[in-house]
């Protein structure tokens, strides 16, 4: 057995069979993917190296969930965005996007449903009373995407479209207003880049 709040080590075999070290039993894809929703952690290695195989296995495990009628949570625009970033020089920062992202959404989730049970003691939910949840939610959403976006600009080597326009296109402004716009532009540069490098 595992030592308290360590991971459960499970073993992959050849023969793609999957045993718990933990409950000394064989376990199923399905059995992990209840795991991780219990919040039990574990990672899988494979029997005869050794080697961490717990991404590939987890990735796995979302190819086969995202393969079942109905469960399909990724949308295609997604996944082809997720795709192009491979091999990008934006990739480096994709996973820690995500992953803090995520963080953000459960805590919201929680609030979520913190709010449910206070506001419906129990009773049916309807549609009145989820409206201020799910703008919260898509609030945050709306915000992690500009964090994003800020991101993208700051590793991007070519200016943007509206940067790239002939200045006859774009309307005149003022000394003072270029002057506020730069300034501006800078102080979220400056935000942006303490925020990559908290989460490196």
């Amino acid at each position: 057995m595992p030592a308290k709040n360590e991971p459960v080590t499970i073993k992959k075999y050849a023969n793609r069979r999957l045993y718990n070290t933990g409950t000394s039993t064989y376990v199923t894809l399905e059995d992990l993917a209840e795991m991780v929703k219990r919040g039990e952690e574990f990672v899988v290695q494979d029997a005869k190296t050794g080697e961490d195989i717990t991404h590939p296995v987890l990735t796995q495990i979302i190819f086969e969930l995202e393969n079942k009628n109905g469960q399909t949570m990724l949308p295609v625009p997604f996944l082809r965005q997720l795709i192009a970033f491979y091999g990008d020089q934006m990739q480096m920062v994709v996973p820690s996007f995500l992953e803090q992202s995520m963080i953000a959404f459960a805590k919201e989730q929680e609030r979520f449903r913190a709010q449910m049970k206070s506001a419906m003691g129990g009773k049916p939910m309807d549609m009145m009373s989820m409206s201020a949840p799910v703008k919260a939610i898509e609030e945050q959403t709306r915000r992690n995407i500009e964090m994003f976006q800020n991101a993208m600009r700051l590793f991007s080597p070519f200016p943007s479209f509206d940067q790239a326009r002939p200045a006859a296109d774009a309307p005149k402004r003022e000394g003072a207003e270029k002057t506020d716009d730069l300034q501006e532009l800078r102080e979220q540069i400056a935000a942006m880049q303490r925020k990559i490098d908290s989460m490196s």
